[in-house]
């Protein structure tokens, strides 16, 4: 595993392109794009303001930089740096900007939420839609590019309107059986759209592409319900974590629950496996100790740390939420699959020290990962089941079947990973810390060998 130098980027963003050859930052009010295989600077455009929100085209030929204050959106050429757009939203505002699948349209959400405005890169022709609503995740699109699905609130209930993206026609539109729409989500096959209500009920509902209801699923009454749901990669799994600490696994066939995963104080379950993170810090010779080897932010003094595996049982630190406060840390907030459909990993709120692997094919707790801080963020390996994470400390945490590792970031001045991505192809990780980023390469079969 090697490591690259610092960069520096600001406010996490950072995106590797879908094509996986180019790594676009922003610092401030500008925006760099290297080569991610050499890491040289290919381009670097100046933007008006400081960026806010940064997002590669489909076709990784074009990158749109909005910034919210000033309601603008600016879109840079790779192929042709001379080129440039500009879209100036006016007084109306700017909360969200977007790209469409097919990388030359530009969706914005307005202040307020009062429209959507879809802005086409070869025509300049503007098109509106009214009405979206303000929620969790009101608008997403089919993994194929086909078709876009909006939430809508008017005369105080729900609806979705699905679009066809080739040219923005609408192709249904339905009232939804919500008493207060958080959030929808295609299928990765494109053929069921997820909708979900808010917390203050428990209601799952799967529509079909022409907006005929498949199925609803409540889990229980009068209680904080969804919190999170997430579509398994095969599509054949829809997961829904809730604030009563479980996660329930609906079958694509009949829409049932197949199975329940819990997140119990105390672990007993002798099929699962509990890793510990132990830190110690090294010991330093007295010698080393002379003030001229000292250099600050060095890694000398840095907490080493190894995973233990645990006798069972194991007590899970538990943190008491606030009851009367909004929004308690309780409940299921992350859900993501491994990219085979193998694995569930998640995130319980109020053990927010502890990742939980699942493995779904036996319908069991795999592994739980029991670090020393809170998890920040974790993600899975696009190519094989490996699951990496952070912690906001200067380490970087990897889960496969085969074990469990942590390793140092050797970067000078103490590089805190505050969040990580991978890149398309598995081989390596971008680590984000507060102001700087850097590449951690794994080691390839070829290169083993």
């Amino acid at each position: 595993m090697n490591f690259s130098e610092v960069f520096k980027q600001s406010n996490q963003l950072c995106k590797v392109s879908p094509n996986g050859k180019y790594l676009a930052t922003c610092v401030q009010y500008r925006l760099v794009v290297r080569d991610v295989s050499t890491l040289q600077i290919l381009q670097l455009y100046t933007c008006l303001d400081q960026i806010s929100h940064m997002e590669w085209s489909s076709d990784s030929l074009f990158v749109l930089c909005a910034m919210y204050k000033r309601g603008l959106v600016q879109v840079w050429s790779l192929e042709q740096p001379d080129w440039h757009c500009k879209i100036d939203e006016g007084s109306i505002g700017l909360v969200s900007s977007r790209w469409s699948p097919d990388g030359r349209h530009i969706l914005n959400t307005t202040e307020f939420h009062l429209r959507v405005t879809v802005w086409s890169l070869r025509t300049k022709a503007v098109s509106y839609i009214k009405y979206p609503k303000a929620c969790q995740k009101g608008i997403d699109f089919s993994r194929d590019g086909c078709y876009l699905a909006l939430a809508e609130r008017r005369d105080c209930k729900d609806y979705i309107s699905v679009f066809v993206c080739d040219d923005w026609h609408l192709l249904r539109h339905f009232e939804t059986e919500t008493q207060d729409l958080a959030g929808l989500e295609w299928s990765p096959n494109g053929c069921v759209l997820a909708v979900w209500d808010s917390c203050l009920e428990y209601k799952v509902l799967l529509y079909s592409l022409d907006g005929r209801l498949l199925s609803t699923y409540s889990a229980y009454e009068w209680s904080l319900g969804v919190k999170t749901v997430s579509w398994s990669p095969s599509s054949q799994f829809l997961a829904i974590g809730s604030y009563d600490e479980k996660v329930r696994i609906l079958n694509h066939i009949t829409w049932r629950k197949i199975v329940q995963f819990e997140h119990p104080a105390t672990i007993d379950n002798t099929k699962a496996t509990v890793y510990k993170e132990v830190e110690r810090r090294p010991a330093v010779p007295s010698d080393e100790l002379l003030l001229h080897n000292i250099t600050m932010g060095s890694t000398l003094f840095n907490t080493q740390s190894k995973y233990e595996i645990c006798e069972l049982p194991v007590q899970i630190p538990l943190v008491k939420p606030e009851p009367d406060r909004a929004n308690p840390k309780i409940g299921v907030s992350v859900l993501a699959f491994s990219s085979d459909s193998r694995y569930l990993a998640t995130k319980n709120d109020n053990m927010a020290t502890a990742v939980w692997v699942w493995d779904v094919q036996k319908m069991s707790l795999e592994a739980v990962l029991e670090q020393t801080s809170a998890v920040r963020c974790f993600q899975w390996d696009p190519q094989h089941p490996r699951l990496a994470l952070c912690t906001g400390n200067s380490k970087l945490y990897l889960w496969s079947p085969g074990g469990c590792v942590s390793v140092q970031v050797p970067a000078e001045g103490g590089f805190q990973v505050q969040s990580l991505m991978w890149h398309c192809s598995g081989n390596s990780l971008i680590l984000l810390g507060k102001e700087q980023l850097c590449l951690c390469y794994m080691e390839t079969e070829q290169e083993e060998q």
